[in-house]
């Protein structure tokens, strides 16, 4: 079997919640093996990261650089390739990074490469099975992948639960093993991102209203949902492409990462871009007229219906409770 790693991407101390969603899927993969977590960066974050996932993690390795101080794919390929074993079986968070560096290293490691996994459902022999999604989620897509030289998987954020706290494990501080991380690409600035009227991200309810609307005009209704709520509304990319709403009410990878405790999908397909947007886990209620919606694999409550019918009739329901 192969040895088993994920690579942990982290902000300002603090590890993404695909960490231990990662290490979910890596267990799927082999339920008795150890995980080795790979921590990379510059200065104490990196310190505190592994501190945080040896929690769970039964080996970190770290890599401390100036030259890993921002996300950096070339640099982090130059860098994977060195350090990782052969029969590496390597997991990422299926984001823009990951789709930066995960295709070039996957041919730098002579490696399978499967993108996208929603689900891994074991290994056999030399192979291991994955699931996909195609046509906008619409299909689910069974694969095979052979692992005997080794894999990279990127895992769509959100299709695994979160690990839980396994004791203590042990760091590894292998910055030495850093070879020649000289690249062409080099870090240029951060660019603050969009401030609007509200800031979702700090909202405890949000009604998320997508393309279903059908008309800017029937927002109204989702606002005053949202007000009966005591929430916020937010959108999915479509509404704000129209300019329906502005763009700090978007949730998605290319929007805001929200972790509120309720959310309310009202016509959205449920695209792993937005889907990549909701975190820690909230209870979720997708409300859509198409039944093969990919959305409702990811609610824990699924209605199908007329969002223009249906949330009046909820916005009455609740002020009526009220």
């Amino acid at each position: 079997m192969a040895q088993l790693f994920t690579y942990i991407t982290h902000k300002d101390g603090a590890a993404d919640d695909t960490a231990l969603e990662l290490l979910t899927a890596a267990q799927k993969i082999d339920a008795s093996a150890s995980v080795t977590a790979i921590v990379v960066g510059s200065g104490e974050t990196v310190k505190a990261v592994a501190e945080a996932m040896a929690k769970s993690y039964g080996e970190v390795w770290t890599f401390d650089n100036p030259a890993l101080a921002h996300p950096n794919a070339e640099a982090a390929r130059l860098l994977l390739v060195s350090v990782l074993p052969a029969d590496a079986c390597l997991l990422m968070a299926h984001d823009t990074f990951a789709m930066d560096l995960a295709p070039g290293l996957s041919v730098k490691l002579d490696a399978a490469l499967v993108s996208d996994a929603v689900d891994i459902a074991g290994s056999e022999g030399g192979s291991l099975n994955l699931v996909r999604q195609e046509y906008g989620g619409q299909v689910n897509a069974r694969v095979r992948a052979a692992i005997t030289g080794g894999c990279v998987i990127t895992v769509r954020p959100g299709s695994c639960a979160p690990a839980e706290a396994a004791g203590s494990g042990q760091i590894v501080d292998r910055s030495g093993d850093i070879g020649d991380l000289a690249v062409k690409r080099t870090f240029v600035e951060l660019a603050a991102e969009e401030v609007g009227d509200v800031d979702i991200t700090k909202a405890n309810v949000l009604v998320s209203v997508g393309r279903g609307i059908e008309s800017e005009d029937n927002l109204d209704i989702v606002r005053e949902l949202a007000e009966a709520l005591e929430g916020d509304i937010a959108c999915s990319r479509p509404i704000v492409d129209a300019r329906w709403l502005e763009r700090a009410r978007q949730v998605g990878t290319s929007g805001q990462t929200v972790k509120p405790k309720v959310y309310l999908a009202c016509g959205i397909s449920g695209s792993f871009q937005h889907l990549g947007g909701i975190k820690g886990k909230p209870f979720f209620v997708a409300v859509n007229n198409n039944p093969a919606a990919p959305i409702f694999q990811a609610a824990d409550v699924g209605v199908v219906a007329d969002i223009l019918d249906f949330i009046p009739a909820l916005t009455e329901a609740v002020q009526a409770a009220k």
